[in-house]
Parts: structure tokens; sequence; C-alpha cells
């Protein structure tokens, strides 16, 4: 597998390229609207922070574990309505989805990782290059909302 690939498929989960990366979104986060339901949204920032980490995490699983077990959407992967945090919560979320994310990252640069073989207990042939491209997807999807609903709430 060609470096260029590997370092490419780093990139597109860690570098500022054609959107802003995770960092951007959540730097210099008002602590005041964590639990702040944005206007026409059924979610608060945090809850939207952590259904990225679970996501994150549980694509991280599949790729990793012989025995994953499939989270059931929607209600595995978002918090409870109702759940709220604290600054602590909200940094704990943070620090957790970087490091899953780093995960992810050296399971990419292991030489050892085929990125296009089959995960053996996957389904349909799915690939650890399939599975990142998946994550980058679904993370800049949701990275963009994010920073879309604190521009919505004037929290920039």
């Amino acid at each position: 597998m060609s470096t260029d690939v590997r370092q490419q498929l780093v990139n597109l989960l860690t570098v500022r390229q054609a959107h802003m990366i995770f960092e951007d979104a959540v730097q210099n986060f008002p602590a005041a609207h964590i639990n702040t339901r944005p206007p026409n949204v059924e979610y608060t920032f945090w809850h939207l922070l952590e259904h990225l980490r679970i996501c994150q995490w549980d694509i991280l699983d599949y790729c990793r574990n012989p025995n994953y077990k499939e989270l059931k959407f929607p209600d595995d992967l978002w918090p409870a309505k109702d759940a709220l945090t604290d600054e602590a919560g909200w940094q704990k979320t943070i620090d957790q989805f970087l490091a899953d994310r780093a995960e992810f990252v050296a399971l990419v640069q292991n030489p050892e990782t085929d990125l296009h073989a089959a995960i053996p207990h996957g389904y349909d042939g799915h690939t650890i290059f399939r599975e990142v491209l998946v994550v980058a997807d679904h993370n800049a999807y949701h990275i963009g909302e994010l920073g879309i609903l604190r521009q919505v709430i004037g929290a920039w």
C-alpha cells in the first residue's frame, strides 16, 4: 500500500482541507451553550458532539473487534434527549473523540493494516479503507453542522 494513500486518509481525518476540522468547531466553545438546543433542533451542542464521538468509536470498534456488536440506531448513537453535561463532560467527550481518532490514524498508518482487505467479521466485504471514508464523511457532515449551529446562536 502506498504511503501516500495512507497519508491522504490520515489527512482526511485530521487536516483542514476543504472544510473545518473538529478542533476548529469546538475551539473556544462557550460553556454556557454546551446544553443549548439551537432553534428548531431537537438536540444540544453536547448531544451532537457526543454523537460524533459515539459513531467514530463504533466504527473503530467495528474495524478492530472480532466480537463487534452493532449499535442500535438511533438510540445507542445519541445521548438521551434529556441528558445534560457540564464543562468536564464536554471536555471528556472532546478528549475521547481525539483519542479515538488517533487510534484510527494509527490503524491507517500501520503498515500491517491491509486497507483493502475485507474486515474478517465485517459485512459485505467492508474494508478499513471504506470505514475511514465513512468516518471522515460522517465527521465532516456533523462538524459542519456544529459550525453552522454555532453561527445560528452567535457563539463564534
